[in-house]
């Protein structure tokens, strides 16, 4: 079995001038809290807000369908790219410094669509758009370095949730404004957002105490690039293209051959882009498997309501809501994981991180069980996807706590980063088979085929068996039956 103490550094503390030690983090308040909140917040919105549009996109931007679906693919693409990166690059130049590249590409990327029409430039946009991903990462990490001791729980909790937070707010927001102007106004939401949240991370947000230095391994980023894209790609297409086609089974292929090759090169590099060593760690390898399992769930759960409310009553299962109410129905989950974190942290200080992940996992089958059994009324779907959330909410609270427990101090922003992207890796994976299931079992109304009640159910019911496997993943991290876990940014900030 793997040693479950946590991860010590070996390198040498980072110095300031002229060899001097680098002074310690400063003491922040709750202000800053709320300006890096803010960053992840905005970033995390940013990528649902698209999504209630996307039907009317084709004819405004006079493109087809399978081009407007590449706005959603080029973002997803560069995010899982970006955020690794980014976050390592955060632990050996800055933290601040990196988040402020994040949330300033969220700036540019929202600013270049708001100004367009043309398709091929709003993906490039959209491309800029996906390196802000890595400012919720980045954001944990300054987080447990900036904030005393005793608000260093809540701060991870609450940035940490912003993931789900964001979504929950975006589709309501973006289906109110898709109803009443132009849908050129959501970019312009981001960019402005994103511009508020670069000057008061400037103005209020101090860098971290400390950094690595070092150089950047270019090949392993390199590696790590097309190994990603390769395993994205096929994941968001093969709706398109069908899951036995040949682009689809080559890239898979490929994306194992140029991942494990990162993995072999990154053995033998003196300063890797990713730390596989502190990767292999038993409680690291459970906490990122739940990761993607928690993610396949979130993100299911916009697929499962938003649409599932707004389908006609014909249907059998629908209510015949708008666009906006389909949104608003997502609202109370984002609202849960906001409010409840405080609570979730005092979970993690309580129980340890591997025990309060293994609960957020139950409620989380207990909410998809839900949306399985009872189907009659709005406020019973409401109900379901709410409990979704709270238990969605308490798992994120929990993973940066078991990542940083069991990561280098020098590594955090970069395992944080790691734990971001398996939780976009399983969204990926919901977007994909959801699509394949809602295809395969369909109702026919007006000439247009819709997805089966039966197809929801399959759906919800692979949602509660993934919520099930990280319950038992968690479960299985070194100390999760026996005792609390000392949380590293407890230990460092005390």
């Amino acid at each position: 079995m793997a040693d479950s103490t946590p991860a010590v550094s070996t390198r040498p503390p980072r110095t300031s001038g002229a060899g001097s030690p680098a002074p310690p983090a400063p003491r922040s308040g709750p202000l800053v809290l709320i300006v890096v909140g803010l960053g992840a917040l905005m970033v995390s919105m940013a990528q649902g807000l698209l999504v209630p549009v996307l039907s009317v996109l084709p004819a405004e931007l006079n493109t087809t369908a399978s081009n407007v679906e590449w706005l959603l693919t080029s973002t997803l693409l560069v995010a899982a790219v970006a955020v690794p990166l980014l976050g390592r690059l955060g632990d050996m130049f800055g933290k601040r410094r990196l988040l402020l590249v994040a949330v300033g590409m969220l700036t540019i990327g929202s600013l270049i669509c708001a100004l367009t029409s043309d398709v091929a430039v709003m993906m490039v946009g959209r491309a800029i758009q996906g390196a802000s991903a890595a400012a919720v990462p980045l954001g944990i990490s300054l987080a447990a370095s900036l904030l005393p001791r005793e608000k260093a729980g809540v701060g991870i909790a609450v940035i940490s949730a912003m993931l789900g937070v964001g979504g929950a707010l975006s589709l309501p927001l973006a289906g109110l404004i898709a109803d009443n102007t132009d849908y050129h106004v959501l970019f312009w939401v981001s960019a402005i957002g994103g511009a508020v949240s670069v000057v008061s991370t400037l103005v209020v947000v101090p860098e971290a105490p400390s950094r690595t230095g070092g150089r950047v391994d270019l090949v392993g980023a390199l590696l790590l690039s097309a190994g990603l894209a390769a395993l994205l790609l096929p994941l968001a297409e093969a709706a398109n293209w069908g899951w036995g086609s040949a682009r689809v089974i080559g890239l898979l292929v490929l994306s194992v051959v140029l991942l494990g090759t990162l993995v072999l090169f990154e053995l033998r590099t003196r300063e890797p882009l990713v730390d596989v060593v502190a990767l292999r760690r038993r409680p690291v390898i459970l906490t990122n498997l739940a990761s993607v399992l928690f993610g396949f769930a979130m993100f299911a759960s916009m697929i499962g309501t938003a649409t599932y409310v707004q389908a006609p009553e014909a249907s059998g299962y629908g209510f015949g809501t708008s666009m906006v109410v389909g949104g608003l129905c997502l609202l109370p989950s984002g609202l849960a994981m906001l409010f409840l974190a405080p609570v979730s942290a005092r979970l993690v200080s309580l129980l340890g991180g591997g025990r309060t992940l293994a609960i957020g996992a139950v409620v989380v089958a207990i909410g998809w069980g839900m949306r399985m059994a009872v189907t009659d009324s709005l406020w019973q779907i409401i109900v379901g996807t709410t409990v979704v959330g709270i238990g969605t909410g308490v798992g994120y609270a929990a993973m940066p706590s078991l990542i940083n427990t069991h990561t280098p101090p020098a590594e955090i922003a970069a395992a944080n980063g790691l734990n971001t992207l398996a939780r976009a890796i399983g969204s990926s994976l919901a977007s994909a088979i959801a699509g394949a299931i809602m295809v395969a079992d369909t109702v026919s109304l007006g000439g247009h085929e819709l997805p089966s009640l039966t197809a929801y159910r399959e759906l919800f019911g692979l949602c509660a068996g993934a919520a099930v496997l990280a319950a038992l993943a968690a479960l299985a991290i070194p100390g999760s039956l026996r005792r609390r876990e000392p949380t590293r940014q407890a230990a460092a900030l005390g």
